[in-house]
Parts: C-alpha cells; sequence; structure tokens
C-alpha cells in the first residue's frame, strides 16, 4: 500500500519541488497540497493521510497550528516540520505540540523519501545531529523538569529503559536487540509509554524522557 501525504507549503516552486522527490518513489503518493494550513483538517478527513508534511512559517495558518489541530484529531497522521533552520524555537514548539519530527529544507532526496516512510512507520524522523543540538538548546529545566521527572516515575523500570531508548533516537528494532524482546512487545511498551506520559507520539516521549535527564 502507497503512503498518502499532504504537503503544506507557501512557495509553489518548493512545493513541486517536494512533490517530485516524493512521487520518484512509487510506493509514495502525494494525495493534496495547500499553501497554508487553513484546511487542513477538511484535507486530513477527505484524504485520510498517512503523512502531513508541513512548512513552519506560512500565511494565515502556520505549522504551529497545523500541528496543534492535526493532534487534536482522532487518530492523526503523522506531522513532519520543514525549516530553513537546523535550531528553531519554533521547531521545538511543533514537537512539543505533537509533530513527530522535523527535516531541513537541504535535506537529500533520498533521505527525504526515506524519512516519510519513517513516518509512516510510526517512528520519529529526527536527525541525530539536530536532535542532539535542539532538545540541549530548548531543554527548560526548572518546573518541566519536575513535572517531567514526576511523569517518567509512572512507569515500570523496563518501560523506563524503553522511553530513554527512544529518546536516544533507537528505532523499534534497535530496541528490540539492546533489550531483547520482540518489536511487536516493544510496540505495547510504546503504546503504555505513550498512555502512562500523555504523549501523542514518541517524540514527545523523547522530549519529556530529555527534561527529566534520563537521556
Amino acid at each position: 500500500m502507497s503512503v498518502k501525504v499532504v504537503l503544506l507549503d507557501d512557495e509553489d516552486l518548493v512545493r513541486s519541488g517536494i512533490r517530485m522527490i516524493l512521487e520518484s518513489d512509487p510506493e509514495i503518493q502525494v494525495v493534496a497540497e495547500a499553501a497554508n494550513g487553513s484546511g487542513i483538517v477538511d484535507l486530513v478527513a477527505k484524504h485520510a493521510p498517512d503523512v502531513v508534511l508541513t512548512d513552519i512559517q506560512m500565511p494565515e495558518v502556520g505549522g504551529l497550528e497545523v500541528t496543534r489541530r492535526i493532534a487534536a484529531l482522532p487518530d492523526p497522521p503523522a506531522v513532519g516540520v520543514l525549516t530553513t533552520f537546523d535550531i528553531d524555537e519554533y521547531v521545538h514548539a511543533a514537537l512539543q505540540n505533537g509533530a513527530a519530527g522535523f527535516l531541513l529544507k537541504d535535506t537529500r532526496p533520498h533521505d527525504l523519501v526515506a524519512a516519510v516512510h519513517t513516518l509512516a512507520g510510526g517512528e520519529a524522523m529526527l536527525s541525530p545531529r539536530i536532535t542532539r543540538k535542539l532538545l540541549a538548546a530548548f531543554s527548560t529545566g526548572g518546573g518541566a523538569a519536575r513535572s517531567a521527572k514526576t511523569k517518567m516515575e509512572q512507569l515500570t523500570a523496563r518501560e523506563r529503559e524503553v522511553a530513554v531508548a527512544v529518546a536516544q533516537g533507537s528505532s523499534n528494532a534497535e530496541i528490540a536487540a539492546d533489550l531483547y524482546m520482540s518489536q511487536s512487545t516493544v510496540k505495547v511498551h510504546i503504546g503504555r509509554i505513550m498512555h502512562k506520559l500523555d504523549a501523542v507520539n514518541r517524540t514527545q516521549v523523547a522530549i519529556i524522557a530529555h527534561d527529566a535527564g534520563l537521556a
């Protein structure tokens, strides 16, 4: 089955280029595109995409509001944020709002395709280099750290191990191999972790673990 993508970017040339790159893979289909996120809820309802790729800065409704609106939907698609900057408080806010990750606009074409498949598979789309810098720069400490530690205390020891592995950027397959469990068991653990931490995706799990000082 193909991966269905909705693409949001206010620059026609950029949007066309991204569509061309994505649809060079026969397993990816761009089902809709728009110059801003004003109609994103209707687009998701109409096309049932697996992934929404959105720019941050767009007229009317930008990427931050897009991530918030999508996160509020039942069974929302994965959201990937596109940005020109490798460290940007807007990107951090998007991750907090429920985005599963982000890409820089200079990402190589085959990496962009791979990232969409990663998002569609339910995993985070975060470059290790960017993730380390982002989380280090925007870890707020103080009240956020205390809140994160309280949340992490709800986890069992095994769940905590899985959460830390998620925060370190490990895939389900890597976690399964490192912790000697099946990938299906890893998925069960991650589902329970997200429920206990009130996280909408594994990216928010990673942020909470980092804020708690565990990763």
